[in-house]
């Protein structure tokens, strides 16, 4: 497996820290932000399993805003070969 040289951005970390204290946040938005706070600074990538779930939300029609800005981040950091 390649090395990830993409980042969390500094709007999506604070987007991320916000919405993991938010107690109306759904599952699938604090999953997301979990994520990208753990890629944030780090050379880890999205796991298979997190990616589907950004996929999904990226897809759906009725997904927040925050879910999707979320989403992209955590799918642009994913795997390639996937």
């Amino acid at each position: 497996m390649s090395k990830n040289t993409k980042a969390t951005s500094p709007q999506v970390g604070s987007l991320a820290g916000k919405t993991l204290s938010d107690p109306n946040a759904s599952a699938v938005q604090r999953s997301l932000a979990g994520s990208a706070l753990a890629q944030r600074g780090t050379g880890k990538q999205t796991s298979a399993a997190i990616e589907q779930t950004a996929s999904r939300a990226l897809s759906g029609s009725r997904s927040a805003d925050t879910t999707k800005a979320l989403a992209g981040s955590v799918v642009s950091q994913a795997n390639r070969k996937r």
